[in-house]
């Protein structure tokens, strides 16, 4: 779970990974080449890792104690479609392969594997993805900042560009106050919309309404403006 903290800019990547004799050295060699590692030792830890925060890439075992690799990868694939994920399995078989591609791996390596292989294909997968902007997810919310995307629970939200921008701007910003005049300028590019009212209330008012059963809430900070935060359990 530890990383090193040497490097100037931590690449954050997702290990899922249940032979924990494999998992410990490639925890040490993730570490030394810059990686901020988190560990997974089963499909379900993984999946509830990829859920509650953003990774820049992710090493996924196919066989995987709870959630087998396979599964993980294709539930991410609908909630986030870009993550680079590169498969690690003993199964060496053409359709092994091809069921990992079509799952929606970018790359997949089999056991036994030597390190500078498998850290020339990371290195590969990050150069392919060099200015993604990275999908925010926090709770059962996943922000893809490219496709101007929000998904609650893996339920695609009906958002206009107005609510779009709001709902980017309070997760950016959340536990922290946003101002009306921060909102207005994260509007200025986006025009009017037409509808009866277009004052921040109302769009709070919506966004509320659309984040229902989300675990997050926007609270009203009188005379300042608005601060999006985790329900309290």
């Amino acid at each position: 779970m530890g990383a090193s903290n040497h490097h100037p800019t931590l690449m954050k990547l997702l290990l899922a990974e249940d032979d924990p004799l494999l998992a410990d050295a490639l925890l040490q060699q993730l570490g030394k080449a810059g990686y901020a590692v988190q560990h997974a030792p089963n499909g379900a830890v993984a999946e509830y890792l990829l859920e509650r925060q953003p990774f820049d890439i992710a090493v996924l075992d196919l066989g995987l104690p709870m959630v087998d690799g396979l599964t993980v990868l294709q539930r991410l694939r609908q909630s986030n479609p870009n993550l680079p994920v590169l498969l690690l399995s003993a199964r060496d078989a053409l359709h092994d392969r091809v069921a990992g591609f079509e799952a929606g791996a970018d790359d997949y390596v089999t056991k036994p594997f030597d390190w500078p292989e498998l850290q020339a294909r990371l290195h590969a997968l990050m150069r392919r993805n060099p200015t993604q902007p990275q999908a925010l997810q926090w709770h059962g919310l996943v922000l893809d900042p490219e496709r101007r995307r929000a998904t609650l629970n893996g339920t695609v939200l009906d958002l206009s560009g107005r609510e779009w921008s709001l709902l980017n701007l309070l997760v950016e910003q959340r536990d922290k106050v946003v101002t009306k005049d921060q909102i207005a300028a994260t509007w200025s590019g986006e025009g009017a919309e037409s509808g009866p009212g277009n004052t921040v209330e109302v769009y709070i008012h919506r966004l509320r309404r659309k984040l229902e059963g989300a675990g997050v809430l926007i609270r009203t900070v009188r005379g300042l403006g608005y601060l999006m935060e985790a329900e309290a359990p």
